[in-house]
């Protein structure tokens, strides 16, 4: 355990007291302490919790599946529902907002420690995933580009950008890869440049 932020989102204030004294005891640190939905959607990005700890049936105008929903459009925050109420509809409906599980209330300290475990490694999976997925495709784009025409000077050999710079061959390849170069003659340079040696025994 590493110290990870946690936002809990319950109601019932002696209940997310006790989630409190449970995470803190288990090392965790609990960043905020909310009650309805509409905050929890406004301190996220304040606060940045690791993982979050959402009530589904909370007070005010937003319950926790709808602040959930807006909270993943923006923030790629593990969620956890908690709820009292183990129906198919309810546990349907969180499961559309791509939450990481549910726990039901009263919490056993078990089954929060093993939820928050695995919803954490999980979530860290997806974004390790996630930044291989983007490399992958910006690499894919970057062939696709290179696979193209490149406009070439006929005369010097430079080669035009995306910008409009006329660069070196050398310095278009190095800017584009991560390819180096080493410098020497290729044969007919080497008899035109330096004709007085005798090439056909050097080469």
């Amino acid at each position: 355990m590493s110290g990870e932020k946690v936002m809990i989102v319950e109601d019932e204030i002696l209940v997310a007291r006790h989630i409190e004294a449970a995470l803190t005891n288990l090392g965790y640190s609990v960043v905020a302490l909310l009650t309805t939905g509409e905050e929890a959607v406004a301190r996220t990005g304040e606060d940045r919790p690791d993982i979050i700890l959402m009530d589904i049936h909370l007070a005010g105008g937003m319950d926790g599946v709808e602040a959930a929903r807006r909270i993943r459009e923006t923030h790629d925050i593990p969620i956890i529902f908690l709820t009292a109420y183990h129906d198919d509809e309810t546990i349907g409906r969180a499961g559309e907002t791509e939450s990481y599980g549910y726990l039901i209330k009263p919490l056993d300290t078990r089954e929060l420690k093993a939820s928050m475990t695995v919803a954490l490694y999980k979530a860290k999976a997806d974004q390790e995933r996630q930044a291989l997925l983007n490399k992958l495709q910006e690499a894919l784009s970057e062939i696709k580009r290179l696979s193209g025409l490149l406009p070439i000077c006929s005369g010097c050999k430079k080669i035009r950008d995306d910008q409009g710079e006329w660069l070196t061959l050398e310095r278009y390849i190095q800017e584009r890869s991560e390819a180096r170069f080493s410098h020497s003659l290729c044969p007919d340079c080497a008899r035109r440049l330096y004709p007085e040696l005798d090439w056909d025994d050097l080469i």
